[in-house]
């Protein structure tokens, strides 16, 4: 019986802990998102959707600026979870591309812009202990992770754009 009775309470912890995380999501990262969402949107109309949308038009046309600038665009200034908000500017066919790139960028940004990527902090921060350790500068570290990221996005980029293309002309062709 008492089996039961922990299989039973162990399910609903789950519950319960799953719970505790939608309450912390209401109460942080939800708001955060909608702030940012609205500053986002309000820029937007100060600037003007006509000049923002032709900018964006000029960087999405060329997959080099695509799959490398844009992402530092959205991780920088938005960070992450806002920085796929990016991705409203390209056309349909780009968009899975756009995503693996902005995920890829996540990490690699996080050196020289904490705030872009919070949650990866600590990953770069392990890295950056031992390389102190070393007796090395951080300084080095973050701009190589980022000149590496850059390059990882615009390969990550192509390579999805390629698999992406294949795949609906594939489909298409059924």
């Amino acid at each position: 019986m008492e089996v039961l009775s922990n299989i039973a309470q162990g399910f609903m912890s789950l519950f319960t802990t799953g719970g505790k995380t939608f309450t912390g999501w209401v109460t942080s990262i939800i708001p955060m998102i909608v702030c940012l969402l609205t500053f986002m949107n309000s820029i937007i109309k100060l600037v003007g959707e006509d000049r923002v949308n032709r900018f964006t038009a000029k960087l999405t046309k060329y997959a080099i600026l695509r799959y490398t600038l844009m992402p530092m665009i959205g991780l920088i200034f938005l960070g992450n979870p806002m920085g796929y908000s990016i991705m409203r500017f390209c056309d349909e066919k780009d968009k899975p591309a756009m995503f693996d790139v902005v995920a890829t960028f996540a990490h690699p940004v996080t050196g020289l812009f904490p705030h872009a990527n919070a949650g990866e902090l600590f990953v770069y921060m392990g890295i950056a202990s031992g390389i102190q350790e070393l007796g090395l500068p951080l300084g080095d570290l973050a701009i190589r992770y980022f000149i590496a990221g850059i390059i990882m996005c615009a390969i990550r980029g192509y390579i999805t754009q390629g698999i992406y293309m294949h795949l609906t002309a594939a489909e298409s062709a059924e």
